[in-house]
């Protein structure tokens, strides 16, 4: 992908900074829906239930970033930028005002308003302090244990991906989940339900941002699509199933199978219009 001259200010870059532990900062959304919601792409929940139960105790020393971790950071601010521009501009064809995230980057363990962020969850985005965490040692994860094509635009669509329930938050999609949870009156094979149309509409709005993002940028270049397709194919619940157990539990889904992630990424760069992307009408009926 070609890179932009957009940079935002939104991104904190904590590598480098040594500490870790401390106790866990409140958040909005229990737990339980966090762990559904926001865990990504083969992380495991389990990081973020346990650690409610007190603080973490890992340090990490403080040292000097490399060039390439520089320019990694630099990378984030500016597929921060185009998030902030395209989703703007979004929200603004659509009469609302958008409110940006931020972003955190990370290495092995950091502080988030959801809780203790941790590398083995993945990236996730905490609705709480409207945050996207990255620790960018996943990618190598994504592409050794799950197969996936790595590639700039790989990068770009999970942050994107990130994004997209930032735009739920926004739109008060979330919210409405978490009160279905809290209610009660759902099993737990109905929530998973619920999780699978909430991860697939991200997956359809990195999609939106993907398509209108390169009407005004023209930053896609030949090979990017397919690899955000073999990212998200690579994590779909399906695949992510047979490597860890070897076989697949339909009714364990919780972000939906690597067609059904390819599906809606793809019917989000076609369409380009956030108002095609009620996976919820679709998946639920």
């Amino acid at each position: 992908m070609k890179w932009t001259n957009d940079r935002s200010g939104n991104v904190d870059d904590r590598r480098g900074a040594g500490g870790g532990g401390g106790m866990l900062v409140g958040g909005g959304l229990g737990t339980l829906i966090i762990a559904a919601i926001i865990f990504f792409l083969g992380g495991d929940p389990s990081a973020i239930l346990s650690s409610g139960m007190g603080s973490s105790s890992q340090q990490t020393e403080q040292r000097d970033l490399t060039q390439e971790e520089l320019k990694v950071r630099e990378f984030v601010q500016m597929i921060t930028a185009e998030n902030e521009q395209t989703w703007a501009k979004v929200f603004q064809e659509n009469g609302m005002q958008y409110q940006p995230a931020k972003v955190v980057m990370f290495e092995a363990v950091t502080q988030s308003g959801c809780g203790t962020a941790q590398a083995a969850m993945g990236p996730f985005y905490c609705p709480a302090d409207q945050t996207v965490y990255m620790d960018m040692s996943f990618f190598k994860e994504l592409q050794q244990r799950f197969g996936a094509q790595v590639t700039e635009f790989s990068i770009a669509y999970v942050m994107a991906h990130e994004m997209g329930h930032h735009i739920q938050n926004l739109l008060g999609t979330l919210q409405k989940t978490d009160q279905l949870r809290r209610s009660g009156r759902y099993s737990e094979t109905d929530m998973n339900r619920v999780s699978v149309a909430t991860e697939l509409q991200a997956d359809f709005y990195a999609g939106v941002w993907s398509r209108q993002t390169d009407n005004r940028e023209k930053f896609l270049e030949p090979g990017d699509l397919e690899a955000a397709i073999s990212a998200a194919e690579a994590v779909g619940d399906d695949n992510i199933q047979k490597k860890s157990q070897g076989y697949v539990n339909q009714e364990g889904f919780t972000h939906g199978s690597s067609a059904q992630r390819k599906e809606w990424f793809m019917k989000g760069y076609n369409t380009g219009d956030i108002r095609q992307g009620d996976t919820f009408n679709a998946l639920l009926k």
